[in-house]
């Protein structure tokens, strides 16, 4: 007989006092701290939980007694359902205060190193329409929502082309407008669904992997190029027919596309690392520019997702570089290369190194393009890449840019740069908390000398923290 789960308690009239991460906000009952999506400081409402541990737990706001004064009205029709966005109930100036204090939380709380004034963080001009890349999935299990559940609503068309449901893989919330993208996006979106509805294409089943419409790749570049890629899975001779009437549709009604791509993907999976990408109209790729250079962004390059923010982030980073001209700058987790091209030309030479080998060939493009001769990129794990040996044969950095993923830097990373010594340090990351770790790790020969946090996402917790760090004995390396 299964064991009866037991009833989680409703808390009537709590208040919602902080921001935490991850998007959600803080209660405290009883010393007990409690996560709560989609509601803000200030707001008064009665809790379900729905999760409880030692010390804390999860719940849903299921009334509202009184709502905060800093309260923003959501603008998009998804909100509370796509699971992106979270913050639209937030003010843009709350939202940028609150950034701030994670990112002073995480390097005085788990950093505890001795730190300077915090710049004030540098907010995105664009709050709506700000990513350059999206993709949408396609799938015949349409979710429907809680109130939809609740009215017996009934689609005739269960097919659908959106976001994927937090939770729920093989269903994927129907998108008529997101304000994340241009809106070229969403016309093109609705359009490739109103084709495969008017035609009876087969969306995906995500489950069973039969269907033919999986997954459209937007993206879209400050010099007004467009790339468009359709993913399918093709069996059948047939198949490629329908598919090749379906790519000349979108060339033909959105004559905009520079780069129309198309992807056979006939595996499990939606990754699309491994596979070959087709051109159907135009060329395989786009350009981004900055300060005057160029840079290839293929369909499955990497380039920070908001262009406009990705600028002010570099300018911050080769500022705090402090290049003259006559430095050797390592620049670790350089992906595509975007920042060791954009700070080569105040550097002697740029070592830049990238674990996926895709990557690192697109950075030597985009080094070709420029005119630039003063970089040289390596493929490998950092850990692996990034030794003593390797910096006996190429050179003690004078700077080291470093970039990592949210994880933050490997402990043989962190080794292996207190042994090069570079003078200083620019430390970008996405995740204020693995850095705080770092930096405590780097403490041992290094001071933290500026912090400057930029606000890359709009509406969502995430934000990127720039931070300085010096040498704290020079002369003795000097002497050394």
């Amino acid at each position: 007989m299964a064991r009866k789960r037991k009833e989680l308690p409703l808390l009537e009239k709590v208040e919602i006092t902080d921001v935490a991460a991850e998007g959600k906000a803080i209660a405290k009952v009883n010393d007990l701290v409690i996560f709560v999506p989609y509601v803000v400081p200030g707001d008064v409402v009665d809790l379900q939980i729905k999760r409880k541990k030692h010390h804390y737990a999860e719940a849903e706001a299921v009334k509202f007694h009184q709502y905060s004064p800093v309260r923003a009205v959501p603008f998009c029709q998804h909100y509370g359902v796509c699971g992106g966005c979270k913050w639209q109930v937030l003010p843009y100036s709350e939202q940028i205060r609150y950034k701030q204090k994670q990112v002073t939380d995480n390097l005085t709380r788990i950093g505890k190193v001795e730190l300077p004034e915090i710049s004030p963080i540098l907010g995105s001009a664009k709050t709506e329409f700000y990513r350059n890349k999206l993709e949408f999935t396609f799938s015949n299990k349409r979710w429907l929502t809680a109130e939809e559940v609740r009215q017996n609503v009934v689609y005739e068309q269960m097919n659908a082309v959106g976001f994927h449901i937090p939770n729920a893989f093989d269903k994927v919330l129907a998108i008529e407008k997101c304000w994340l993208q241009d809106d070229i996006s969403n016309r093109i979106r609705n359009a490739v669904r109103d084709y495969a509805y008017e035609h009876n294409y087969p969306f995906i089943n995500l489950r069973t992997h039969e269907g033919m419409l999986r997954n459209m790749i937007v993206r879209t570049s400050t010099t007004g190029e467009l790339m468009v890629i359709l993913i399918c899975k093709i069996e059948k001779d047939e198949e490629m027919v329908l598919f090749k009437q379906l790519l000349q549709y979108v060339a033909d009604t959105f004559p905009e596309i520079t780069s129309l791509l198309y992807i056979i993907n006939n595996k499990c999976n939606d990754t699309i690392t491994d596979l070959d990408v087709h051109t159907f109209k135009g060329k395989d790729h786009i350009f981004e520019e900055m300060e005057g250079l160029r840079f290839k962004v293929g369909p499955k390059s990497f380039y920070q997702t908001n262009s406009e923010q990705a600028y002010t982030l570099y300018k911050v980073a080769r500022n705090f570089a402090g290049l003259t001209g006559n430095e050797l700058v390592y620049d670790l987790y350089t992906g595509t290369g975007t920042i060791a091209n954009f700070v080569s030309g105040q550097a002697r030479q740029v070592i830049g190194i990238e674990y996926v080998p895709e990557a690192i060939e697109d950075a030597k493009v985009n080094s070709e393009i420029n005119g630039i001769r003063n970089t040289l990129f390596f493929a490998g794990d950092m850990k692996d890449m990034l030794t003593q040996d390797f910096i006996n044969e190429y050179g003690r950095p004078d700077v080291i840019i470093t970039d990592p993923p949210r994880a933050g830097m490997h402990q043989d990373v962190v080794d292996v740069i207190l042994f090069a010594e570079p003078k200083r340090i620019v430390y970008v990351s996405c995740n204020p908390a693995t850095q705080a770790r770092d930096l405590q790790l780097l403490d041992a020969k290094y001071r933290v000398k500026a912090v400057q946090p930029v606000d890359m996402f709009p509406h969502t917790h995430h934000v990127e923290n720039v931070v300085l760090l010096e040498l704290k004995n020079p002369a003795e390396k000097a002497e050394d």
